[in-house]
């Protein structure tokens, strides 16, 4: 045995347990929907419905982001993803938004995961804060998600 106090560890937060659960159940409503047309206007619609549940802020962000990210890249399928707004190709999520109340943050970000293919040498960045939508931003989102799906 250890000598090592494990009373320290506190385990997930609630919002990460939450943001869990959330998943599982992303996961288990899109097993029953009917076929692939079905599925993808179902998802689009929830992504929506949770963007607009969002805070005046956060949910202005999100609009902005859900509109550049759809006109940038149509084959980017809208999905939620541990209850944000995502969007994958081919199943992966390739980016999301995460809102500034989803885990008590700082700022809103906009993320890329793995899929996405920004790697430039050995170190680059895989999550952007966002604090309002500007034209430029909007430009920088759009060369980075076209980037990300090329």
């Amino acid at each position: 045995m250890s000598d090592t106090d494990s009373s320290t560890y506190e385990g997930f937060t609630a919002e990460e347990r939450a943001a869990m659960k959330e998943h599982a159940r992303e996961l288990r409503t899109a097993a029953r929907r009917g076929s692939r047309a079905e599925k993808a206007a179902q998802a689009e619609r929830d992504v929506l419905a949770r963007i607009a549940e969002m805070g005046d802020a956060d949910r202005a962000l999100a609009e902005r982001v859900h509109a550049v990210v759809t006109a940038t890249a149509p084959a980017l399928a809208p999905k939620l993803w541990y209850g944000m707004p995502a969007y994958a190709l081919d199943g992966k999520v390739v980016c999301f938004f995460q809102s500034v109340a989803k885990f008590k943050s700082r700022y809103a970000t906009l993320g890329f995961n793995d899929a996405a293919r920004l790697d430039e040498g050995a170190m680059w960045a895989t999550a952007f804060a966002l604090t309002e939508v500007t034209p430029e931003v909007e430009a920088r989102i759009a060369a980075l998600v076209a980037r990300a799906v090329s």
